[in-house]
């Protein structure tokens, strides 16, 4: 009997989508943007809104964030300190 199939523990079996992480990232920002704004919100009756403002700025601000450490770490960094003995 499979006993794998019997259950899926989240922390424990995590989903295998190392190739695809980058597709969560709209979504992680969406609820984030949401959680985040509940609470800080004055006026719900702009909450969508500033949920979709900031939903955009977190992504453009990971996407800059990546960027600018693959820059970093694969062009300055070796280029300021070569691996050559």
């Amino acid at each position: 009997m499979n006993f794998l199939t019997l259950a899926w523990r989240p922390f424990l079996d995590p989903l295998n989508l190392d190739q695809v992480w980058y597709v969560l990232l709209i979504p992680m920002s969406f609820f984030l943007a949401m959680g985040y704004k509940a609470v800080r919100t004055v006026d719900m009756d702009k909450y969508w809104p500033q949920v979709a403002i900031f939903t955009f700025q977190l992504t453009i601000g990971l996407i800059g964030l990546g960027a600018g450490f693959y820059v970093l770490v694969r062009i300055l960094l070796p280029a300021l300190a070569p691996m050559d003995r």
